[in-house]
């Protein structure tokens, strides 16, 4: 019998870092088409704005540094932290909020830090931080639901005085659901009575827990491709849905279910494409599990007690700094070794 035999390497070759980045994005599809969907073409100008930016700034200090460009460009991992950042904006932003947001996820939380691979805080999340302490007024334009202006109205609102457009921007833009809850709760109403308003859908924010779905739908398929381990998202929904369920049991007209925290906010968006970041993360089995639940209950802590309505960039931030602690207490034993 004739056997065809075929040269080294016999093992199937790794996928790169731009095979992966470009499966990460396109599992991003599904909830960026639902969020454009409900919240309007400003969604895709941020995501045109920081894309640009993050180019832009990444060619240039690689220049500066006297790397190789086109290869660092090619690998998508600049763009990706653009989308991850853009979508965490409010769709009424002015242009200059992605682009500032950006410039500093870019320049100083990956390249000042020697680039891909070396920085020890999430890009994205740390160029969002900035931007929500810095411009906490800006960060709160979000529109409501199906009531978005048209592609010239955003077009002029992001990138004119809101007051020159003829748009009434107070009547466009309104209140997170996460953020009703936090003022109405400080005013002594039920959960049941905030619930009542149109914000509200069937689990959660209304127009959001649809977003949130849709990248849900898109992280299963991370999993199934093998781009991400299941622990970190695991790890963050558990721990998020188990500090929930602890205080809604206890009071539900105080605090709000499991499913409301999971299906509003950027619960979703977190756990699969955002604390999966392999360079920041956790990255021992144990480690991954205890990373991702530190998330889940850090967020839900900022969530009901923290002076922000969404916790979770900064519980992602927080637990970076513990990566590489946790890593070193859970490293699994060498084989052949007590």
């Amino acid at each position: 019998m004739k056997f065809n035999t075929y040269s080294s390497p016999h093992l199937p070759v790794a996928e790169g870092v731009a095979i992966m980045m470009q499966k990460v994005m396109l599992a991003l599809i599904p909830g960026t088409a639902c969020a454009v969907w409900l919240f309007g073409w400003g969604v895709l100008i941020n995501i045109l704005l920081a894309a640009v930016t993050a180019l832009a700034a990444e060619a240039l200090v690689l220049k500066l540094r006297r790397r190789r460009v086109a290869v660092s460009l090619l690998d998508g991992s600049a763009l990706l932290t653009a989308v991850l950042l853009a979508l965490a904006l409010p769709p009424l932003t002015p242009w200059w909020i992605p682009v500032v947001g950006t410039l500093f996820a870019i320049v100083v939380a990956k390249q000042l830090y020697g680039g891909l691979g070396y920085n020890p805080f999430n890009p994205a999340m740390a160029g969002y931080v900035v931007l929500l302490i810095s411009f906490p007024l800006e960060l709160t334009q979000w529109s409501a639901p199906g009531n978005y202006p048209g592609l010239l109205d955003t077009l002029a609102l992001a990138f004119t005085d809101a007051a020159r457009t003829g748009v009434d921007l107070d009547a466009l833009s309104t209140a997170t659901p996460m953020d009703t809850i936090k003022t109405r709760l400080g005013l002594n109403e039920t959960l049941g009575e905030i619930h009542s308003t149109v914000l509200f859908g069937y689990v959660g924010g209304r127009a959001w827990e649809w977003v949130n779905l849709g990248f849900l739908l898109g992280g299963l398929w991370l999993l199934q491709a093998r781009v991400i381990q299941w622990q970190i998202p695991a790890g963050m929904l558990g721990g998020l849905s188990a500090m929930a369920a602890v205080f809604y049991l206890f009071n539900p007209d105080s605090y709000t279910s499991p499913a409301f925290h999971l299906f509003s906010g950027a619960a979703m968006l977190g756990a699969f494409f955002i604390a999966t970041d392999p360079v920041s993360a956790s990255t021992t089995p144990r480690g991954r599990l205890i990373y991702g639940a530190g998330i889940g209950i850090l967020t839900y802590l900022i969530r009901t007690w923290g002076g922000y309505p969404d916790g979770v960039a900064f519980a992602v931030l927080l637990m970076n700094m513990a990566a590489p602690t946790i890593d070193h207490y859970t490293r699994p034993r060498v084989f052949g070794q007590p």
